[in-house]
């Protein structure tokens, strides 16, 4: 079996009220006061959870560059599959009792930007928020509250790719959706003044990660006390280098 069929990318979606104070223990939160079962969750923990991301994706760009080209899908995978060679693996009995994502990503979800891969991480390692432009949305912003009252996430990165469509969308004039015009207009907020789409790009993850501190208390006070980090980031496709922003 492949890599890839492990890590299926998920995006949390979680209707629920904000909470405004960081409690120890939120009315959703799962019982992780087995010392045993926390040790087994945090094995593939780093001690600097942004160098070990950036580490990752290192090794991924350096495959995904290694792979354009070659003629079969099959030795494509083999090159990429070598990416996780020096990682580790969380014990599936483990996950079945709980998660303990180092760090939480809110991403675009265009189908070539999945975190895990890019990133070089296994399966509960990563709290994965994911929607066109990578926007700081009601429930995005929920989710994200959730990974760090709950799960104790540390690290927020929020990253935009160059080509996206919903910021190409976000710059043209033409007609759109309801939805998607509802979609594009906190995109067309931040990028006003951008010179073309790699600058707005930029601007609007830029924007995304301070709007979530802006935006809920319990993110901002983590942040104010020492126990949240929120970053922003560009990713290339061509080359699937992950440059912060």
């Amino acid at each position: 079996m492949h890599r890839r069929d492990l890590l299926a990318g998920s995006v949390f979606g979680l209707a629920t009220t904000a909470i405004s104070t960081l409690a120890p223990q939120a009315a959703w939160a799962s019982s992780l006061s087995d010392p045993q079962l926390l040790a087994s969750l945090e094995v593939c923990t780093p001690k600097d959870a942004l160098a070990r991301l950036m580490l990752g994706n290192a090794r991924f760009a350096k495959a995904w560059v290694e792979a354009r080209g070659m003629a079969t899908a099959t030795e494509r995978m083999q090159v990429i599959d070598q990416i996780w060679t020096s990682e580790c693996q969380i014990d599936p009995l483990a996950l079945e009792q709980g998660q303990r994502p180092f760090a939480a990503t809110l991403s675009c979800a265009d189908s070539r930007v999945d975190p895990s891969w890019l990133f070089a991480c296994g399966t509960g390692e990563l709290f994965e928020v994911r929607c066109a432009g990578n926007t700081a949305f009601d429930d995005a912003v929920a989710s994200l509250e959730y990974a760090v009252s709950s799960l104790g996430t540390q690290l927020i990165l929020v990253i935009g790719h160059s080509g996206c469509g919903a910021v190409q969308a976000a710059m043209d004039s033409a007609s759109l959706t309801p939805l998607l015009e509802e979609l594009v207009r906190p995109i067309r907020a931040s990028i006003t003044g951008a010179a073309d789409l790699s600058q707005a790009v930029r601007a609007n993850a830029r924007n995304a990660a301070a709007q979530l501190s802006q935006r809920s208390d319990l993110l901002r006070a983590a942040q104010s006390q020492g126990k949240l980090s929120i970053r922003s980031a560009y990713c290339d496709l061509g080359t699937g280098v992950v440059t912060l922003i």
